[in-house]
Protein backbone atom coordinates (compact mmCIF):
# COMPACT_ATOMS: atom_id res chain seq x y z
CA UNK A 1 0.00 0.00 0.00
CA UNK A 2 1.04 3.63 -0.65
CA UNK A 3 0.65 6.16 2.13
CA UNK A 4 1.41 10.23 2.11
CA UNK A 5 2.83 12.10 5.16
CA UNK A 6 1.82 15.84 4.15
CA UNK A 7 2.85 17.34 7.52
CA UNK A 8 5.93 15.07 9.16
CA UNK A 9 7.58 19.03 9.49
CA UNK A 10 5.19 18.91 12.56
CA UNK A 11 7.64 16.40 14.15
CA UNK A 12 10.99 17.44 16.34
CA UNK A 13 13.95 17.19 13.54
CA UNK A 14 15.71 13.73 14.77
CA UNK A 15 12.80 11.56 15.58
CA UNK A 16 12.72 8.80 13.64
CA UNK A 17 9.54 8.50 11.36
CA UNK A 18 9.55 5.24 9.59
CA UNK A 19 7.66 3.69 7.47
CA UNK A 20 4.67 1.48 8.97
CA UNK A 21 5.05 -2.46 8.49
CA UNK A 22 3.27 -3.34 5.03
CA UNK A 23 3.52 -0.09 3.48
CA UNK A 24 5.57 -0.32 0.28
CA UNK A 25 5.49 3.04 -0.98
CA UNK A 26 5.91 5.95 1.42
CA UNK A 27 6.08 9.74 0.33
CA UNK A 28 6.50 12.55 3.02
CA UNK A 29 6.28 16.22 3.07
CA UNK A 30 7.73 18.45 5.30
CA UNK A 31 4.18 20.08 5.26
CA UNK A 32 1.35 21.03 2.89
CA UNK A 33 -0.42 23.96 1.63
CA UNK A 34 -4.31 24.88 2.74
CA UNK A 35 -4.75 24.05 -1.64
CA UNK A 36 -7.59 21.29 -2.40
CA UNK A 37 -5.90 20.80 -5.66
CA UNK A 38 -2.37 20.27 -3.96
CA UNK A 39 -3.31 18.01 -1.07
CA UNK A 40 -5.22 16.02 -4.25
CA UNK A 41 -2.76 16.15 -6.35
CA UNK A 42 0.13 14.59 -3.30
CA UNK A 43 -2.81 11.63 -2.44
CA UNK A 44 -4.14 10.75 -5.70
CA UNK A 45 -2.23 7.24 -5.33
CA UNK A 46 -2.59 7.30 -1.58
CA UNK A 47 -4.08 4.11 0.42
CA UNK A 48 -3.18 5.57 3.70
CA UNK A 49 -2.96 9.67 4.28
CA UNK A 50 -1.07 10.21 7.87
CA UNK A 51 -1.59 14.04 8.66
CA UNK A 52 -1.54 16.24 11.88
CA UNK A 53 -3.05 19.35 10.67
CA UNK A 54 -4.19 19.08 7.12
CA UNK A 55 -7.76 19.98 6.75
CA UNK A 56 -9.32 16.76 4.60
CA UNK A 57 -12.46 18.12 3.86
CA UNK A 58 -15.18 15.89 2.01
CA UNK A 59 -14.00 16.92 -1.61
CA UNK A 60 -11.05 15.71 -0.92
CA UNK A 61 -12.05 12.28 0.42
CA UNK A 62 -14.96 11.89 -2.64
CA UNK A 63 -11.79 12.35 -5.39
CA UNK A 64 -9.88 10.01 -3.89
CA UNK A 65 -10.89 6.16 -4.72
CA UNK A 66 -8.12 4.53 -3.80
CA UNK A 67 -7.97 5.93 -0.26
CA UNK A 68 -9.12 3.32 2.73
CA UNK A 69 -7.61 5.06 5.87
CA UNK A 70 -6.81 8.56 7.17
CA UNK A 71 -4.68 7.95 10.12
CA UNK A 72 -3.99 11.45 12.26
CA UNK A 73 -0.96 11.81 14.32
CA UNK A 74 -2.53 13.46 16.76
CA UNK A 75 -6.04 13.08 19.07
CA UNK A 76 -8.11 15.89 17.74
CA UNK A 77 -9.89 14.53 14.66
CA UNK A 78 -11.85 17.92 13.99
CA UNK A 79 -9.77 18.86 10.84
CA UNK A 80 -10.95 15.76 8.92
CA UNK A 81 -14.82 15.38 7.33
CA UNK A 82 -15.91 12.59 9.12
CA UNK A 83 -19.34 11.86 7.89
CA UNK A 84 -17.46 11.77 4.73
CA UNK A 85 -15.25 9.26 5.75
CA UNK A 86 -18.36 7.19 6.45
CA UNK A 87 -19.81 7.87 3.38
CA UNK A 88 -16.87 6.85 1.19
CA UNK A 89 -16.21 3.85 3.48
CA UNK A 90 -12.90 5.46 4.53
CA UNK A 91 -11.57 4.54 8.39
CA UNK A 92 -10.47 7.56 10.16
CA UNK A 93 -7.47 7.00 13.03
CA UNK A 94 -6.47 9.34 15.66
CA UNK A 95 -3.92 8.39 18.51
CA UNK A 96 -4.61 9.16 22.17
CA UNK A 97 -2.67 8.77 25.26
CA UNK A 98 0.48 9.40 23.97
CA UNK A 99 1.08 12.48 25.57
CA UNK A 100 -0.08 12.03 29.17
CA UNK A 101 3.50 13.18 30.39
CA UNK A 102 4.27 15.81 28.25
CA UNK A 103 0.89 17.47 28.39
CA UNK A 104 -0.27 17.79 31.84
CA UNK A 105 3.89 18.35 32.67
CA UNK A 106 3.19 21.57 30.24
CA UNK A 107 0.10 22.60 31.98
CA UNK A 108 1.67 23.25 35.17
CA UNK A 109 4.90 24.75 33.23
CA UNK A 110 2.38 27.60 31.74
CA UNK A 111 0.07 27.67 35.18
CA UNK A 112 3.50 28.48 37.18
CA UNK A 113 4.54 30.80 34.91
CA UNK A 114 1.59 32.84 35.41
CA UNK A 115 1.05 32.04 38.86
CA UNK A 116 4.44 33.68 39.70
CA UNK A 117 4.70 36.19 36.68
CA UNK A 118 7.86 34.29 35.08
CA UNK A 119 8.27 36.01 32.03
CA UNK A 120 7.92 38.93 33.33
CA UNK A 121 10.68 38.39 36.56
CA UNK A 122 12.99 37.02 33.52
CA UNK A 123 12.42 40.26 31.54
CA UNK A 124 12.87 42.30 34.74
CA UNK A 125 16.64 40.58 35.09
CA UNK A 126 17.69 40.74 31.82
CA UNK A 127 16.89 43.97 30.28
CA UNK A 128 18.37 45.67 33.73
CA UNK A 129 15.29 46.78 35.77
CA UNK A 130 16.48 45.31 38.41
CA UNK A 131 19.85 45.69 39.04
CA UNK A 132 18.59 49.95 38.52
CA UNK A 133 16.17 49.49 41.49
CA UNK A 134 19.14 47.79 43.60
CA UNK A 135 17.10 46.25 45.93
CA UNK A 136 17.88 42.34 46.97
CA UNK A 137 14.78 41.09 45.43
CA UNK A 138 12.17 42.79 42.95
CA UNK A 139 8.50 42.06 44.08
CA UNK A 140 5.88 44.47 41.45
CA UNK A 141 4.01 41.91 40.66
CA UNK A 142 2.56 39.44 43.70
CA UNK A 143 3.47 35.77 43.75
CA UNK A 144 0.76 33.42 43.81
CA UNK A 145 0.89 30.09 45.44
CA UNK A 146 -0.98 27.40 44.19
CA UNK A 147 -1.19 25.31 47.36
CA UNK A 148 -4.37 25.57 48.90
CA UNK A 149 -6.26 26.71 45.44
CA UNK A 150 -8.69 25.21 43.63
CA UNK A 151 -8.00 24.34 40.31
CA UNK A 152 -11.39 23.80 37.99
CA UNK A 153 -10.86 20.88 35.47
CA UNK A 154 -13.18 21.12 31.93
CA UNK A 155 -12.52 17.66 30.27
CA UNK A 156 -11.72 14.99 32.37
CA UNK A 157 -10.22 12.31 30.27
CA UNK A 158 -6.45 11.02 30.59
CA UNK A 159 -5.30 14.29 30.55
CA UNK A 160 -7.61 15.82 32.84
CA UNK A 161 -7.09 12.91 35.71
CA UNK A 162 -2.82 13.29 35.26
CA UNK A 163 -3.41 17.38 35.90
CA UNK A 164 -5.38 16.38 39.15
CA UNK A 165 -3.00 14.11 40.55
CA UNK A 166 -0.26 16.20 40.16
CA UNK A 167 -2.39 19.50 41.32
CA UNK A 168 -3.12 17.30 44.33
CA UNK A 169 0.52 16.79 44.92
CA UNK A 170 0.66 20.75 45.16
CA UNK A 171 -1.80 21.08 47.71
CA UNK A 172 -4.75 21.82 45.29
CA UNK A 173 -8.27 21.29 45.45
CA UNK A 174 -9.75 19.84 42.11
CA UNK A 175 -13.04 20.57 40.95
CA UNK A 176 -14.36 17.97 37.91
CA UNK A 177 -16.91 20.18 35.68
CA UNK A 178 -19.42 18.22 34.73
CA UNK A 179 -20.94 19.24 30.76
CA UNK A 180 -22.80 22.66 30.40
CA UNK A 181 -26.39 22.49 31.16
CA UNK A 182 -26.02 18.83 32.76
CA UNK A 183 -26.49 17.68 36.25
CA UNK A 184 -23.58 15.66 37.84
CA UNK A 185 -23.41 12.16 36.67
CA UNK A 186 -21.56 11.13 40.07
CA UNK A 187 -20.02 12.80 43.17
CA UNK A 188 -16.54 13.29 41.30
CA UNK A 189 -18.19 16.07 39.17
CA UNK A 190 -19.63 19.67 40.18
CA UNK A 191 -22.41 21.59 38.07
CA UNK A 192 -20.24 23.40 35.33
CA UNK A 193 -21.44 26.94 36.32
CA UNK A 194 -20.55 25.88 40.26
CA UNK A 195 -17.06 25.27 38.87
CA UNK A 196 -16.69 28.75 36.98
CA UNK A 197 -17.69 30.51 40.01
CA UNK A 198 -15.37 28.35 42.76
CA UNK A 199 -12.34 27.90 40.48
CA UNK A 200 -8.92 30.10 41.56
CA UNK A 201 -7.45 28.20 38.31
CA UNK A 202 -9.49 26.90 35.66
CA UNK A 203 -7.90 24.12 33.05
CA UNK A 204 -9.46 23.16 29.30
CA UNK A 205 -8.49 19.55 28.52
CA UNK A 206 -11.94 18.91 26.11
CA UNK A 207 -12.61 18.76 22.89
CA UNK A 208 -13.31 21.08 20.60
CA UNK A 209 -16.82 20.40 18.75
CA UNK A 210 -20.12 22.25 18.34
CA UNK A 211 -20.70 22.09 22.25
CA UNK A 212 -17.63 23.44 23.06
CA UNK A 213 -16.47 26.30 20.00
CA UNK A 214 -16.55 29.53 22.64
CA UNK A 215 -17.22 27.64 25.71
CA UNK A 216 -15.18 30.39 27.03
CA UNK A 217 -17.02 32.74 26.11
CA UNK A 218 -18.40 36.30 27.56
CA UNK A 219 -21.44 34.84 29.52
CA UNK A 220 -19.27 32.11 31.08
CA UNK A 221 -16.25 34.39 32.04
CA UNK A 222 -18.76 36.72 33.97
CA UNK A 223 -19.55 33.85 36.46
CA UNK A 224 -16.03 33.28 37.10
CA UNK A 225 -16.32 35.23 40.75
CA UNK A 226 -12.60 34.01 42.13
CA UNK A 227 -11.21 36.14 39.07
CA UNK A 228 -9.03 33.31 38.04
CA UNK A 229 -6.50 32.53 35.93
CA UNK A 230 -7.36 30.26 32.85
CA UNK A 231 -4.99 27.80 31.05
CA UNK A 232 -5.91 26.42 27.76
CA UNK A 233 -4.26 23.32 26.23
CA UNK A 234 -7.00 22.08 24.35
CA UNK A 235 -7.90 23.34 21.30
CA UNK A 236 -7.85 27.72 20.41
CA UNK A 237 -11.84 27.40 19.68
CA UNK A 238 -12.78 26.34 22.86
CA UNK A 239 -12.00 30.38 23.86
CA UNK A 240 -13.83 33.57 22.37
CA UNK A 241 -10.13 34.96 22.51
CA UNK A 242 -12.15 38.73 21.64
CA UNK A 243 -14.01 38.14 25.22
CA UNK A 244 -10.84 36.72 26.89
CA UNK A 245 -9.43 39.54 25.76
CA UNK A 246 -11.75 42.00 26.81
CA UNK A 247 -11.79 39.90 30.55
CA UNK A 248 -8.42 40.75 30.96
CA UNK A 249 -8.36 44.14 30.41
CA UNK A 250 -11.46 44.25 32.88
CA UNK A 251 -9.94 42.38 36.14
CA UNK A 252 -12.35 39.80 35.52
CA UNK A 253 -9.87 37.23 35.24
CA UNK A 254 -6.33 37.18 36.44
CA UNK A 255 -4.51 36.07 33.10
CA UNK A 256 -4.50 33.43 30.35
CA UNK A 257 -2.01 30.65 29.48
CA UNK A 258 -2.63 28.86 26.48
CA UNK A 259 -0.73 26.50 24.12
CA UNK A 260 -2.93 26.82 21.39
CA UNK A 261 -5.35 29.50 19.13
CA UNK A 262 -7.98 29.58 16.90
CA UNK A 263 -6.01 29.97 13.95
CA UNK A 264 -2.47 28.48 13.90
CA UNK A 265 -0.14 29.75 13.86
CA UNK A 266 -1.52 32.47 15.79
CA UNK A 267 -3.39 35.54 13.03
CA UNK A 268 -1.40 38.49 13.39
CA UNK A 269 -4.67 40.64 14.42
CA UNK A 270 -5.26 38.38 17.17
CA UNK A 271 -7.03 40.44 20.26
CA UNK A 272 -4.69 37.98 22.74
CA UNK A 273 -1.35 39.37 20.93
CA UNK A 274 -2.38 43.01 22.62
CA UNK A 275 -2.07 41.00 26.39
CA UNK A 276 1.55 39.98 25.33
CA UNK A 277 3.10 42.23 27.97
CA UNK A 278 0.77 41.07 30.70
CA UNK A 279 2.42 39.62 33.72
CA UNK A 280 0.03 36.64 33.83
CA UNK A 281 -0.16 35.77 30.06
CA UNK A 282 2.17 33.52 28.46
CA UNK A 283 1.49 31.41 25.48
CA UNK A 284 3.67 28.90 23.95
CA UNK A 285 3.30 27.72 19.94
CA UNK A 286 0.86 24.50 20.14
CA UNK A 287 3.66 22.57 21.80
CA UNK A 288 2.38 21.46 24.85
CA UNK A 289 2.08 17.50 23.33
CA UNK A 290 5.43 17.18 21.97
CA UNK A 291 8.23 16.23 24.36
CA UNK A 292 10.69 13.97 22.37
CA UNK A 293 9.13 11.05 24.75
CA UNK A 294 5.80 11.90 23.38
CA UNK A 295 6.52 11.89 20.07
CA UNK A 296 8.54 8.52 19.94
CA UNK A 297 5.31 7.00 22.04
CA UNK A 298 3.11 8.65 19.11
CA UNK A 299 4.40 7.08 15.94
CA UNK A 300 5.03 3.22 18.12
CA UNK A 301 1.23 3.84 18.68
CA UNK A 302 0.59 4.99 14.96
CA UNK A 303 3.14 2.59 12.92
CA UNK A 304 1.08 -0.51 14.61
CA UNK A 305 -2.63 1.11 13.80
CA UNK A 306 -1.88 1.28 10.55
CA UNK A 307 -0.14 -2.06 10.18
CA UNK A 308 -3.08 -4.11 11.83
CA UNK A 309 -5.22 -1.99 9.62
CA UNK A 310 -3.00 -3.59 6.69
CA UNK A 311 -3.14 -7.17 7.82
CA UNK A 312 -6.94 -6.45 7.81
CA UNK A 313 -7.51 -5.20 4.14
Amino acid sequence: MQAVFLDKGTFSEGIDLPAPTGISDYVTYNDTPKDTAVILERCKDADIIITNKVQINAEVISKLPKLKLIQLTATGMNNVDQDACDEHDVALFNVAGYAVKSVPEHTFMLMLNAMRAGIHYHQKVSDGTWQAKGDFCLLDIPLIDLEDKTLGIIGVGTIGKRVTEIARAFGMNVLWAEQQGRAPRNDNYTAFEDVLAQSDVLSLHCPLNAQTQHLINADTLAKMAKQPLIVNVARGGIVDSQALTNAINNEQIIGYASDVFEQEPIANNDPLLSLKNHPRVIFSPHNAWGSKSAQETLWQMLSKQVADFINTH
